[in-house]
């Protein structure tokens, strides 16, 4: 679970910085989220959701 609230609040901080220094639309973002929230519902979910923790588990393995 604390993997998805930090994945949530990073994409959540990525989407406003893009809103307010890219000039991305409202309307764009909301298309995204309704695309994320459908497709969480797929076959195709379980295998987002596997990669994003791998990536996370690579990430968080790299020492500077």
């Amino acid at each position: 679970m604390v993997l998805s609230v930090s994945g949530v609040l990073l994409l959540g901080v990525i989407v406003i910085l893009f809103f307010r220094k890219d000039g991305l639309k409202l309307s764009h973002a909301l298309v995204c989220g309704l695309f994320g929230f459908y497709l969480a519902g797929t076959s195709v979910a379980p295998s987002i959701e596997a990669g994003g923790e791998r990536l996370a588990d690579l990430l968080g393995g790299i020492s500077f």
